[in-house]
């Protein structure tokens, strides 16, 4: 039988996994945009916010009813260092110049896709959720086969976990408008990039896989 990466789900043996969807960098009072005035906000970041509020967040929600009635595991990482001062942080995130103190209101997940009380959270400190995190051995202790990816941004940490978890063997599904970078072009170029490591649906095509 031929290998291929376009399988459907096998609910008991898949996850979904949210990515940086947090107060931090998609909320407009969130820490990365401290600083801007609302005319320089708009100018760099007008389009990503409309974008992610008034279509992305809402596929993210339909994602995470589904799964959670369909027996998929729901779960999220967001950008948290596990210090106040963040020296724990990578050397690339020291260089970037943020900081999400542990515990902090910059470091939860949005309210519209607040986890459930007894989902899992990853806090991680890199760019890839693999890199900084214990989320492999989780997953395995799970049974975790499959892994959905849902989050942002699309050509950063996204990309980052589709390919460590296509090289540590899963089976990667992204959910192509249930992830966001901060112009169209950006976006189109990450997903025609990481098309080789992943299988590429959209939101429909899951849910209508997930009852069907």
């Amino acid at each position: 039988m031929k290998l291929t990466r376009d399988v459907p789900l096998v609910p008991e043996q898949s996850g979904l996994l949210f990515i940086d969807v947090q107060n931090f960098a998609a909320h407009r009072k969130g820490a990365e945009f401290a600083g801007l005035s609302d005319a320089e906000f708009d100018a760099e970041y007008g389009w990503f916010f409309s974008q992610l509020y008034n279509r992305v967040i809402p596929n993210m929600q339909r994602l995470q009813a589904a799964c959670r009635q369909g027996g998929v595991e729901v779960m999220y990482t967001t950008i948290e260092s596990l210090t106040k001062d963040g020296r724990d942080r990578s050397l690339d995130y020291k260089i970037t110049g943020f900081n999400v103190p542990k515990g902090s209101w910059d470091a939860k997940t949005i309210d519209e896709l607040a986890p459930g009380e007894d989902e899992i959270h990853f806090p991680k400190s890199s760019s890839s959720v693999f890199v900084s995190t214990h989320i492999h051995y989780v997953l395995g202790n799970l049974g975790v086969k499959q892994l959905v990816i849902s989050g942002i941004v699309t050509d950063q940490c996204v990309e980052g976990a589709i390919r460590d978890a296509c090289d540590l063997g899963y089976l990667v599904t992204q959910v192509t408008d249930a992830c966001l970078t901060y112009t169209q072009e950006r976006h189109d170029n990450s997903l025609r990039a990481i098309k080789g490591y992943c299988r590429q649906v959209t939101t429909d095509e899951l849910i209508a896989e997930l009852q069907g």
